[in-house]
């Protein structure tokens, strides 16, 4: 996946991200923001649904 996110575009966005909120609940991990935006942009990228 990281092929989708370069490092170089994702020293760009990383910094518009928001910070990750506490959990003191638990609950599932969240997947990365990296991860979800590579799974975005394969989305574009490939026209799939």
């Amino acid at each position: 996946m990281d092929a989708l996110v370069p490092d170089d575009l994702w020293a760009v966005v990383a910094p518009l991200l928001p910070p990750e909120p506490e959990k003191p609940q638990g609950g599932r991990p969240c997947v990365t923001d990296r991860a979800a935006l590579a799974g975005i942009l394969l989305v574009l990228r490939t026209g799939m649904q």
